[in-house]
C-alpha cells in the first residue's frame, strides 16, 4: 500500500502534471473573477481539452480550475460588489465595504488565506475518510445503490428549486435524456426518433456546455440589454496596514476559520447542498458567535474568513460521495465524472481497488493545487484584479466561440453543436420558469447507474416486488426519500393555505 501511495504522489509531482495543475488554478481564478462565469461553467468548457491529456494531468487541471474559480469569485465580489460566483455573495457583505475604504487588497488577501485554510482542511478529511467509506460501500448491492440514487436525486431536487415537484420533474427529464441511445440489455435503439446520431447516446459535453455556459451568456446578454449600468473597479491604498493581513489578524479569525471549514466540509459531503449553502450558513454562525455582531456587513475580516473558508472547503469535500459512492456532491463533481469516464474510469468504491495509484495521484494534485493557489494569489493578486475590467463586448464572443468549438471537438460532430444550442435554450426557459437545470444534469449523469442497478434488481429478484423487504438498508433509504417528498408536499400545501 505504501508503494502505491508513493507511486501516486510521484505521478502528481511530475513536471507536466504540475504545469497543468498550475494552468488550471490560473485559469480558474480568471474565470471566477469574471462576473457571470463560474467554476462549473469553466469545467464544462475545458473538459474537451482533457481528451488530449493524461488522466492525472486532466483531473489535476480540472481540480485546479475548480479551486481557482472559488477564490476568483471573491475578486469581483470585493471590488465590484458583484460576486463572480454564487458562493461568493456572502463575501461581498464585508469585502466591498473594505474596498470602499481603500482596503480591497487586504480583503482579498484575507479571502485568499481563508480559501487555502478551508481547502486544506477538507482535503485532509477527504484523504482520511474516503477509503474507509469506500470499503463500507463495497458491501452495498444493486438494491442499495438504486435506493441511494433515488434518495440523492430526491434531496437534490428539493434543494435545487423552490418546488420539489419541479425539481423531481427536472431530474426525471435528465434520466429520460440519459436513456436515449442503445438499450444495454436488448441492444436495441430507444427514444432516438429515427435520428442516427442519437443511437450512440447524448454526451455530457454538449449538455454541460449548453446548459452551464451558453445559457448563462444568453441570460447575461438579456440583462445587458435591459440595463446599461456599469461599475468601476476600486483603487488600492498604498499603506501596508491597508494592504496586508498580519499574523495577529489571521489568528484572531482562527475560531471562525475552523468552524467554517468544518461546516463547509460537512455540507460539501452531502449531495445537493452546494457551496452557497455552506457560505451563508458559516457567515450566519460567525455573526452569532462574534463578540461584535454589529460590525458584520461593515468591513469585518471574520465575515470574509467565514464565507471563503466554508465555500472552499466544499471543493474537496464534494469528492467524498463521488469517490465512495459514485454520486457527485455538486455540479462541479458531476462534471468531473465525465472526465473520469473519458479516461476509462468509473467513480465509486471499486476505484480504490482498481485504480488506487490514480486516487493517490489525485490527492497529490489536490494538495499541489492548494499550494499553487496560495502562491499565485499572493504574487499575482493585483494582476488578477484587472480581469474584472474586461469589457463584455470582448468577453462574450470569446466564450461563445469556445462553447461552439468545445461542443464540436468532443466528438468532431456538428450534431453536438446543435445539441448544445438546444440544451442552452432549454436551460434558459428552465431558469425563467424556476425549473432546476442542475437537477437535470445530475439526473442525466446518474441515469446509467440508476438504470443498471434497477435492471439488476429486477433480474435478480425474478420480478418479485416484495424482495425489497428483505433489504433493510435499501428499504430505509427509500423510506427516507418518501419522507422527503411527503414533508415537502405538506410544507407546500401549508404555504398555499397561509397565502
Amino acid at each position: 500500500m505504501f508503494d502505491m501511495i508513493l507511486a501516486g504522489l510521484t505521478d502528481a509531482l511530475q513536471l507536466a502534471n504540475l504545469l497543468f495543475v498550475l494552468l488550471g488554478v490560473v485559469t480558474g481564478m480568471i474565470a471566477g473573477a469574471i462576473p457571470g462565469v463560474n467554476g462549473p461553467m469553466a469545467i464544462a468548457l475545458c473538459i474537451p481539452l482533457s481528451y488530449y491529456m493524461s488522466p492525472v494531468a486532466a483531473i489535476g487541471f480540472l481540480v485546479g480550475l475548480n479551486k481557482g474559480a472559488f477564490f476568483g469569485g471573491a475578486i469581483s465580489g470585493v471590488l465590484l460588489n458583484t460576486p463572480g460566483t454564487p458562493e461568493s455573495a456572502a463575501t461581498t457583505w464585508d469585502g466591498y465595504p473594505l474596498a470602499v475604504k481603500g482596503k480591497g487588497e487586504k480583503a482579498l488577501r484575507m479571502a485568499l488565506y481563508a480559501s487555502v485554510t478551508g481547502d486544506a482542511f477538507s482535503t485532509v478529511v477527504l484523504i482520511l475518510v474516503a477509503a474507509p467509506l469506500a470499503t463500507v460501500a463495497l458491501y452495498m448491492g444493486p438494491p442499495e445503490i438504486f435506493a441511494l440514487i433515488c434518495m440523492a436525486m430526491t434531496i437534490i431536487a428539493g434543494l435545487g428549486t423552490r418546488s420539489l415537484l419541479r425539481g423531481l420533474m427536472a431530474a426525471a427529464l435528465g434520466v429520460l435524456i440519459g436513456c436515449i441511445g442503445i438499450e444495454p440489455v436488448s441492444a436495441l435503439p430507444r427514444l432516438t426518433l429515427d435520428i442516427t446520431q442519437l443511437e450512440r447516446g447524448i454526451s455530457l459535453i454538449p449538455i454541460g456546455i449548453g446548459m452551464l455556459a451558453f445559457s448563462e451568456i444568453i441570460i447575461q446578454l438579456e440583462e445587458k440589454l435591459r440595463s446599461s449600468r456599469g461599475q468601476s473597479a476600486m483603487s488600492f491604498s498604498s499603506r501596508p496596514e491597508d494592504r496586508f493581513v498580519s499574523l495577529k489578524e489571521y489568528l484572531a479569525c482562527a475560531r471562525t476559520l475552523i468552524r467554517s471549514s468544518v461546516a463547509g466540509t460537512v455540507v460539501g459531503a452531502l449531495p445537493g447542498l452546494g457551496a452557497p449553502v455552506a457560505s451563508f450558513f458559516a457567515y450566519d454562525q460567525a455573526v452569532k458567535h462574534s463578540d461584535r455582531p454589529e460590525s458584520f456587513g461593515k468591513g469585518n475580516l471574520e465575515g470574509i474568513a467565514a464565507s471563503e473558508s466554508a465555500n472552499s472547503a466544499v471543493v474537496a469535500a464534494s469528492l467524498i460521495p463521488l469517490f465512495t459512492l459514485g454520486i457527485p456532491g455538486n455540479v462541479a463533481a458531476a462534471l468531473l465524472i465525465g472526465a473520469f469516464v473519458i479516461h476509462g474510469m468509473i467513480p465509486g468504491p471499486l476505484m480504490f481497488e482498481q485504480n488506487a495509484q490514480f486516487i493517490y495521484s489525485i490527492y497529490g494534485s489536490l494538495i499541489v493545487a492548494n499550494l499553487f493557489l496560495l502562491a499565485v494569489g499572493r504574487l499575482g493578486l493585483r494582476a488578477f484584479c484587472k480581469v474584472v475590467q474586461v469589457p463584455s463586448a470582448v468577453l462574450y464572443p470569446i466564450i461563445i466561440f469556445t462553447c461552439i468549438m468545445g461542443a464540436y471537438l468532443a466528438q468532431y460532430a456538428t450534431f453536438d453543436v446543435t445539441l448544445m444550442l438546444v440544451f442552452a435554450v432549454l436551460a434558459y426557459f428552465m431558469r425563467k420558469f424556476d425549473y432546476s437545470f442542475i437537477c437535470l444534469i445530475i439526473g442525466f449523469i446518474l441515469a446509467p447507474i440508476w438504470e443498471t442497478s434497477l435492471q439488476q434488481v429486477i433480474i435478480a429478484s425474478e420480478q418479485d416486488p416484495y424482495m425489497i423487504l428483505g433489504r433493510p438498508v435499501a428499504l430505509a433509504l427509500l423510506a427516507l426519500s418518501a419522507w422527503v417528498v411527503v414533508r415537502a408536499a405538506r410544507k407546500g400545501r401549508g404555504g398555499r393555505n397561509a397565502a
